[in-house]
């Protein structure tokens, strides 16, 4: 005796959707959405935070950001101990710049002691802030200047790099100059922000502490 299968029944292309199951998918796509917007939303904010959001109106930036930023040049520069090092090795920390020749006048002193100060002000996030003072020239540092800013607690680092190459890196104030202020640059090693010149030390300080805060590098 022969069975017969009965022929499988083909979907009618007529029929209509069930609208319950296109609204499950739909709320099940948007939940994944939510989820990695919530995962991904720390990382979105940090970059927005220094990055996109301008010194303009009403905004809360002290320092005028540098737009566009400058990566480091590829030179070399001159450690304490005489030693060649490339201005790249930097990168992985924050860094404040100066820059004067090696006669350090009041103005220069003056702005060491700001570095100083304000980097010891951040307290634990103290360790992920540089400060460096780019010498130009050859000239003899005084010994008092290296006693109390180029030892350990204050961290300040005294490294020479060539004036030019300074100057094509670090861009001065309108009608000012490249000595009057100081820079900051991302552990990036992007050139990204510049203070005023005789800066107010409590809003710089703010500065930092909102960059630390909301930045996951450094």
């Amino acid at each position: 005796m022969n069975v017969q299968t009965p022929p499988m029944s083909q979907p009618d292309p007529s029929a209509t959707p069930d609208p319950r199951i296109d609204a499950r998918t739909r709320r099940g796509r948007l939940q994944m959405l939510m989820l990695l917007l919530v995962c991904a939303s720390p990382v979105l904010f940090s970059y927005f935070t220094y990055y996109v959001i301008k010194p303009t109106g009403g905004s809360t930036n002290y320092g005028a950001l540098v737009d566009p930023q400058r990566p480091m040049p590829p030179v070399q520069l001159v450690d304490e101990r005489g030693d060649a090092l490339p201005l790249a090795s930097l990168r992985g920390k924050w860094l404040m710049l100066m820059t004067d020749g090696a006669a350090c006048d009041e103005a220069c002193a003056r702005k060491l002691f700001t570095m100083r100060q304000i980097r010891a002000g951040q307290g634990e996030g103290r360790e992920r802030i540089v400060p460096v003072w780019l010498i130009q020239g050859a000239g003899k540092v005084d010994g008092r200047l290296v006693d109390a800013y180029n030892e350990p607690y204050a961290g300040v680092r005294f490294l020479r790099m060539d004036r030019a190459a300074i100057a094509q890196w670090l861009p001065a104030a309108p009608d000012g100059r490249v000595e009057d202020t100081i820079y900051l640059v991302d552990p990036l090693g992007n050139l990204m922000m510049r203070w005023p010149k005789d800066p107010d030390p409590k809003k710089m300080s703010g500065d930092l502490k909102k960059l630390l805060k909301y930045s996951r590098i450094g």
